[in-house]
């Protein structure tokens, strides 16, 4: 290890995709100086990983960068459902779906929605954002050798183009390097789970007539049942740009090498039923849908994100979108220590929470591969388990971690999605005013702990200043009710307590990620003293 420091960072992140770019984001957002290293030359070129469910816009929404993703995504935006059939121009038809918010039933829960926006859309936006915020991300450069010690981080990266080595200490290495993580080899990391499940060419390519086919279905994806043309059709544009998975059988022999032009173009126009059809291959890249997850999420200062401590099947897309929140996870409770205001256990919740969410969903994402039929994946038709989406977007739960009062008995994914302000679950979504502007709860989670106090609950907000005061902890005072006194108005006819459990002098103390971290469902007999308990608890303060 080279001796000499050629410079320092309080948060070293490696690799720059989707993941290390949204840590790279929301660690902007928070004022945290941090250095990203990837080594390819740029953003995502190939359109892959377009799937983001509400939870990950929610986030984006409240980083501020919703907007921007919804205008990088407007060309896809009236796409909706997933059509199985045998081919496009024949055979028979299914929708497996036809809506993804079937009768808007989703604004009930949330203020953002589904969006989808292919990676090497989505990519570039959250880069421009994270750097307008200050973030430093270099292309280009790898991660190539480190150790850590009590006190941090020592590690050197690579200029790829000249080859030049950097020292760059950190008090903090988030490893955000993808399936084949060196971080996570380097540790020792071992992996669990079913492993290949199976695997996929990503071809894209230009076919104008392939438009004509379609029609007017509208489709996120469409899976082709035809065994000369069986495989996954995605649009680009809707018009020339197309992007196609075929079934790779590498345990037969088959190589990459086997998939020539010749042989995408033919499987192409099977899969469409118009044998002259004009097709111009434009690229192919391998993809293994897996299940495995992490033994451990990290060791010492060094933390594993999204794909190097779980890799899931692609449908749903839920692979990305729990990346995209393990990096909201790990961000908060990173500028928390590196601001002083949390204990550095409360790092250990990372793994303590996020685990067991990522078992969970990938194997409800397995399933879900099974229930659909995916092309190349070889079950037993009705393997599958039909679950309630929303529950694995919206539902998800944290039964131990940086949190106290959670039930231990409740599972990680609920069957069905029930908003009801427990600690440990997403805090429910209510439509609010505040000084006449309108907002969701939501909208008020991202900086610093929160604390939510029924329409009688005075006794709680007076007791958050104290509490906060003694403890040092940043902590925003809410009283929820239409009153003078009230500075969070629900809308007319919404019932704050009903929908997070608590009486009219309950309260609630939410984490700055947005989960319940302790709730009162009555006032207390000494306030102030439950609160700097729970604070100290939740933050690992001594």
């Amino acid at each position: 290890m080279r001796a000499k420091i050629d410079e320092r960072v309080p948060v070293l992140i490696a690799g720059g995709s989707l993941v290390g770019l949204s840590t790279s984001l929301f660690l902007s957002r928070l004022g945290v100086r941090h250095l990203v290293v990837e080594r390819h030359a740029g953003t995502s070129v190939h359109p892959r990983g377009r799937g983001n469910n509400v939870r990950t816009m929610e986030l984006f929404r409240t980083a501020g960068a919703e907007p921007l993703i919804r205008e990088a995504a407007s060309v896809l935006s009236g796409n909706h459902g997933i059509l199985q059939v045998g081919t496009l121009t024949g055979g028979p038809q299914e929708w497996l779906f036809r809506e993804i918010d079937p009768g808007g039933g989703l604004a009930r829960f949330s203020p953002s929605g589904w969006c989808l926006c292919s990676q090497n859309d989505l990519e570039p936006v959250l880069l421009r954002y994270a750097r307008d915020l200050g973030g430093e991300v270099r292309f280009g450069t790898e991660l190539v050798d480190f150790e850590q010690d009590a006190a941090g981080v020592t590690a050197v990266v690579r200029d790829r183009s000249n080859g030049r080595l950097r020292t760059v200490r950190a008090d903090y290495l988030v490893a955000a390097d993808g399936p084949r993580s060196p971080v996570r080899e380097r540790l020792g990391i071992a992996q669990q789970g079913p492993g290949d499940l199976f695997h996929n060419v990503s071809i894209t390519f230009r076919a104008k007539r392939m438009a004509d086919a379609v029609g007017d279905r509208r489709f996120i994806v469409c899976y082709l049942t035809d065994p000369e043309g069986e495989g996954a059709l995605l649009p680009v544009d809707n018009e020339a740009d197309w992007v196609f998975h075929a079934p790779w059988h590498p345990d037969r022999g088959e190589t990459l090498e086997d998939f020539t032009d010749e042989r995408c173009i033919r499987h192409i126009r099977a899969a469409a039923g118009i044998p002259d059809m004009e097709v111009e291959i434009t690229g192919r890249a391998p993809w293994h849908a897996a299940e495995r997850v992490a033994e451990r999420y990290g060791a010492g200062r060094v933390f594993l994100a999204g794909d190097s401590a779980h890799e899931m099947s692609p449908t749903g897309a839920f692979g990305s979108n729990t990346g995209i929140q393990d990096a909201h996870n790990l961000a908060w409770k990173l500028a928390a220590v590196l601001g002083g205001w949390a204990g550095p256990a409360l790092l250990d919740s990372y793994q303590a929470e996020r685990r067991p969410v990522a078992v969970a969903t990938s194997a409800r994402a397995s399933a879900r591969s099974a229930e659909h039929q995916h092309p190349g994946y070889d079950v037993t038709p009705g393997a599958g388990r039909r679950g309630n989406v929303l529950g694995v977007v919206l539902g998800y739960r944290y039964t131990e971690g940086a949190l106290t009062g959670a039930d231990p008995e409740q599972p990680a994914l609920p069957e069905r999605f029930r908003p009801d302000g427990e600690p440990g679950t997403r805090a429910p979504h209510l439509w609010c005013y505040r000084y006449g502007t309108r907002l969701s709860t939501l909208d008020l989670f991202e900086r610093s702990m929160v604390l939510l106090s029924g329409p009688a609950g005075h006794i709680w907000h007076a007791a958050g200043a104290a509490a906060a005061e003694e403890t040092e902890v940043p902590l925003d005072r809410y009283l929820v009710g239409d009153g003078p006194e009230h500075n969070l108005a629900p809308e007319p006819g919404a019932d704050w307590c009903e929908l997070y459990g608590t009486e009219r002098d309950g309260a609630v103390l939410v984490r700055p990620d947005g989960f319940v971290a302790w709730r009162a469902r009555s006032a207390g007999a000494d306030p102030r003293r439950e609160l700097e308990e729970a604070l100290r608890s939740v933050l690992a303060l001594g």
